[in-house]
C-alpha cells in the first residue's frame, strides 16, 4: 500500500470510532436512563481519550511530511486538507483538556435538562461556568495568539470570523426588525387550536421525513428534549418532540431535521468514513435544514398539500381553507423559543445568542449575570420580557455541551438557503405544481446533485456558490422574506 493509503486506512478507523462515540450521544439523548448519567460520561471520556490519541498519533506526522498533496486527485487532495487541519487542531489542545471537556460536558446536558425542567438557572450555572472555562482553554490554545471566538466558529464554518459575521448580521438586523414591526401591526392569521394527539402526529410526522426524502432503512425517528439530527453515511437518526397542542413544532422540527440526515444521507458513498464523507460546515449544512423547512416546507404550494394530510389525521381543526393553513403556517407571532420562531424572526434569536456567547468567550460577560444580559437583551428586541428560565437562557441545549461558535451559523445557513433556493426555483420547473402534490423528488434531488453529493470536497461557500452561482450575500433571504410576508399581511 502506499503512504496514502495507509493514511487513508487509519483515518477511517478513527472515524469509525467518532461513529461510535455519536451513537452514544444520540443514546444519552434519547434512551439512557437518567441515572446512568455519571457512568457514561466516563465513557465519553474514555472514548475522547481514544479519539485524541488517535488524531496526534506520531504516524500521522510521517505519513503527512511523506505526501505530496499535488500528486494527488483532486478528491485527494480535499482529503489532505481536512487531515492536516483536524491533526493541526488536536496537536494544540492537550489530551487531558480535551478528555475533561468530554467528560464534563456529558455530565452537564444532564444537568441543563433537570434545571431546565425545574425553571432553576442557579442549579446549571456553576457547571456552565465549568464549560466556558474549559471551552476558553481550548480556544486559547487553538487561537494561538489569534482572536479565542474565531478559533471556536472555525471548527463550524471554516474560515468564517466573528467580524465576517457580526457585519452580515448588521447588515441584516434593520430590515429584519421594519418587517418584524410592519407584520406584527397588521391583521394575523388565526392561530390552530384544537387536540393533536401525539401518536397521530408521529405517524404524519413519518410520512413527511419519507416525502422530503429521508430512507428509514438507514435511520430512525425518536423523540428528544431538544430536536437533533445524528450520524453520517449509513446511520443517520434524527430526533423530533410533540405537543399535543402544537402539531407545527413536531412536523416542522422532523422536516428541519430530515435537511440535515438527508444531507448526510446522500454524500458519495466513496467518502464513507473518510473526511469528505460529512456535512463541510454547519452553515452548509443548516441551509438544508433551512430551505427543507421554510422554502420548501413552509411555501403556499406545500402547505396545500399538508393541509390535506392534516386534515385527514385530525379531522376538522379550524382551519377552514388551504389559503388560511398557509396563512397560520406563516404567522408571525411573539414567542420565546428559537426553534419554535418564523421565518422573520429567527434569525434575530440568534443575533442575540452569537452577541452573549462571544462576550463570554472574550471575558466581557460573567457566566452568573448571563441571565440578566439575557433578559435585557431579549426585552430589547422583542419588546416584552422572558417569563421563566426555560423561554430563556435555559431553553437550548448548545452551551452545556460546549457549542460556542455554533449558534451563528444558523442564521448563516438562512443567508445560504436564500441562495440556493433562488437558484433552485430555477432550475426545477414546475415546482409548485410539484409541491402542490406533496412531491418533493425533483427539489431535493437538484439539491443531492448539487450540495449535498460533494460531502466535503469543497469549501463552505464555495459548494454554495457553486450550487447556487450566487456570491455569498444575505440579498436573497431578505429579498425572499420581505415579499413573502409582505404578500402574506398585505403590506
Amino acid at each position: 500500500m502506499s503512504t496514502y493509503d495507509d493514511l487513508m486506512a487509519f483515518q477511517r478507523d478513527t472515524s469509525a470510532l467518532a461513529q461510535v462515540a455519536g451513537r452514544l450521544g444520540w443514546d444519552q439523548e434519547t434512551m439512557m436512563p437518567r441515572g446512568a448519567a455519571d457512568q457514561r460520561s466516563d465513557e465519553m471520556a474514555a472514548m475522547e481519550k481514544v479519539l485524541h490519541a488517535r488524531r496526534t498519533d506520531p504516524k500521522l506526522a510521517e505519513w503527512l511530511a511523506a505526501i505530496d498533496d499535488t500528486a494527488l486527485d483532486p478528491v485527494g487532495q480535499a482529503q489532505m486538507r481536512h487531515i492536516r487541519k483536524s491533526y493541526d487542531r488536536a496537536m494544540k489542545v492537550p489530551a487531558d483538556l480535551a478528555v475533561e471537556i468530554a467528560k464534563v460536558t456529558s455530565k452537564a446536558q444532564g444537568q441543563w435538562a433537570q434545571a431546565r425542567a425545574d425553571e432553576d438557572v442557579a442549579a446549571f450555572l456553576p457547571v456552565l461556568e465549568t464549560v466556558v472555562g474549559l471551552k476558553r482553554r481550548e480556544g486559547e490554545a487553538l487561537a494561538d495568539g489569534g482572536d479565542v471566538y474565531d478559533a471556536m466558529i472555525d471548527d463550524y464554518e471554516p474560515e468564517m470570523t466573528a467580524v465576517e459575521l457580526a457585519t452580515m448580521f448588521d447588515a441584516m438586523r434593520p430590515r429584519l426588525v421594519a418587517l418584524r414591526e410592519a407584520v406584527l401591526a397588521a391583521e394575523p392569521p388565526q392561530a390552530v387550536t384544537g387536540h393533536f394527539p401525539a401518536d397521530k402526529q408521529m405517524a404524519l410526522a413519518a410520512k413527511l421525513a419519507t416525502t422530503f426524502g429521508y430512507d428509514l432503512t438507514h435511520g430512525r425517528i425518536d423523540k428528544a428534549v431538544h430536536p437533533f439530527s445524528s450520524g453520517s453515511g449509513h446511520d443517520v437518526r434524527i430526533t423530533t418532540r410533540t405537543s399535543e397542542l402544537d402539531p407545527f413544532n413536531c412536523f416542522y422540527s422532523t422536516i428541519h431535521e430530515v435537511g440535515h440526515a438527508c444531507y448526510e444521507q446522500n454524500i458519495d458513498d466513496a467518502y464513507l468514513l473518510t473526511p469528505l464523507g460529512g456535512g463541510v460546515s454547519m452553515g452548509v449544512h443548516e441551509s438544508q435544514s433551512r430551505i427543507y423547512e421554510n422554502q420548501l416546507g413552509r411555501s403556499r404550494a406545500f402547505t396545500g398539500w399538508l393541509y390535506g394530510q392534516m386534515t385527514a389525521a385530525f379531522g376538522d381543526f379550524g382551519i377552514n381553507s388551504a389559503e388560511d393553513f398557509y396563512r397560520t403556517v406563516n404567522r408571525v407571532h411573539d414567542g420565546y423559543i428559537r426553534t419554535e420562531a418564523d421565518e422573520v424572526q429567527y434569525n434575530l434569536h440568534v443575533m442575540l445568542r452569537f452577541d452573549l456567547e462571544r462576550a463570554l468567550m472574550q471575558g466581557d460577560l460573567a457566566v452568573f449575570d448571563l441571565e440578566a444580559a439575557w433578559n435585557d437583551r431579549f426585552a430589547a428586541d422583542f419588546g416584552y420580557a422572558v417569563d421563566k428560565p426555560s423561554n430563556g437562557c435555559l431553553q437550548d441545549v448548545h452551551w452545556s455541551v460546549g457549542l460556542f461558535g455554533y449558534f451563528p451559523t444558523y442564521s448563516l445557513g438562512n443567508v445560504y438557503a436564500g441562495c440556493l433556493y433562488q437558484a433552485l426555483q430555477g432550475a426545477v420547473p414546475g415546482l409548485d405544481e410539484q409541491l402542490t402534490a406533496g412531491d418533493l423528488s425533483a427539489a431535493t434531488e437538484w439539491l443531492k446533485d448539487n450540495l449535498q453529493i460533494h460531502g466535503g470536497l469543497f469549501e463552505p461557500a464555495e459548494v454554495v456558490q457553486r450550487a447556487s452561482g450566487i456570491v455569498l450575500s444575505p440579498e436573497p433571504l431578505l429579498t425572499y422574506l420581505e415579499g413573502k410576508f409582505g404578500a402574506i399581511y398585505q403590506l
